[in-house]
């Protein structure tokens, strides 16, 4: 017996397996976390409710639009009261908004948010009244009802106070309910749109190509750096589920332009991957200038007709740190962040080093103050 014949099928397999290695990108990420289905999303919801049985933390006497709406409450219940009589302590005019998975079908329960929009000091302990939560074009899509959650809270006296979080806002998990379903026919599209959360061209195409690949097919293509545009294939047809789930889950490597993120707020820096400078000699060094004020009092001598004076006295001291150059240069991230270490920067001096290298030509990368 021929024992090549016999080691064939193992070397075949052992082929196989190391063109698969090979197809697999390097830093591949699934096609669901970078890029959405279109018409596949939520859609928000808003309303106008009362929240009530707060232990006298809720609006003050003054909030007319509270009393006006306890009235019309009231009047609606066959309850006729002087609104001028109401005590609205334990009441808060209430934001309410939620959002819509757009596949949600009556009966659906969904999460509310509750916002206080009067001068409640807290919601913990209410109980939101039904609340009709509209869409944008003005239809009723849910009722709202519910004991509220709240992560905080606020107590205290006329001298001190104490408070944790907000206490303002809260939530009621499932206190929504769906009572109109969105015209949609999810399964009677014939083209599907993949919409990426951050545009770039040469992801896009990199979809398109994943796409035809598994499909078999030239059923994908990149319309701009934002979509990529795929017709649904004939199997497909009424019957998107299997094809969506299939797509969502391939595998590709997202490019994107090189850029420096700068929060000067808080001195955050963040330098993207692909980030490179260029060789550059840089000096940083602090200076720090101080100035002190004071005021010294001249007496006049006794029986000298003279007035008493007062002198200001300031005194500056100015300190600079010397610095020597350093050389700076980045092929890899890992060895742009050991190079500007090695400068002794902080990260709010980095964000100054940054800015000096973008205006010398330097830094390769977008770089983005927020």
């Amino acid at each position: 017996m021929n024992l090549t014949l016999l080691r064939q099928p193992a070397l075949w397999i052992a082929a196989a397996a190391l063109c698969v290695c090979w197809v697999l990108p390097a830093h591949a990420v699934r096609i669901k976390d970078i890029a959405t289905f279109s018409g596949v999303r939520d859609n928000q919801l808003i309303g106008y409710g009362l929240v009530v049985g707060l232990q006298g933390t809720g609006d003050k006497k003054d909030s007319v639009f509270t009393l006006s709406s306890m009235k019309n409450m009231m009047d609606r219940m066959g309850v006729g009261v002087d609104a001028s009589k109401l005590k609205i302590k334990n009441v808060a005019s209430v934001m309410v908004t939620a959002r819509m998975p757009v596949s949600a079908k009556p009966g659906t329960r969904l999460d509310v948010t509750v916002s206080s929009v009067g001068d409640a000091t807290s919601l913990m302990g209410g109980v939101l009244l039904q609340t009709a939560l509209k869409g944008v074009d003005g239809k009723i899509y849910s009722l709202a009802q519910g004991a509220l959650t709240v992560g905080g809270f606020s107590a205290g006296g006329r001298a001190a106070n104490s408070s944790k979080n907000v206490a303002t806002v809260g939530i009621i998990p499932g206190g929504g309910i769906v009572e109109r379903a969105i015209p949609f026919e999810f399964n009677q599209q014939d083209n599907l749109t993949l919409n990426l959360r951050m545009g770039d061209f040469s992801t896009a195409q990199q979809i398109a190509e994943r796409l035809n690949g598994a499909m078999g097919g030239q059923y994908a293509r990149a319309v701009d750096a934002n979509s990529v545009s795929m017709s649904v294939p004939p199997q497909y047809r009424n019957n998107l589920v299997p094809l969506m789930a299939s797509v969502e889950n391939l595998d590709i490597s997202p490019d994107t332009a090189a850029k420096v993120v700068v929060d000067e707020k808080t001195g955050t820096v963040v330098l993207g991957r692909d980030v490179r400078i260029s060789r550059a000699a840089v000096a940083h060094g602090n200076l720090q200038i101080t100035v002190q004020e004071s005021e010294q009092v001249s007496q006049p001598g006794p029986f000298s007709q003279g007035q008493t004076v007062v002198t200001p006295q300031t005194e500056t001291d100015v300190r600079e740190e010397q610095r020597h150059l350093m050389m700076v240069e980045g092929a890899t991230l890992q060895e742009l962040v050991d190079g500007l270490n090695a400068i002794g920067a902080t990260p709010r001096d980095l964000i100054s080093i940054l800015r000096s290298l973008q205006a010398s030509g330097s830094l390769h990368a977008a770089l983005e103050v927020i």
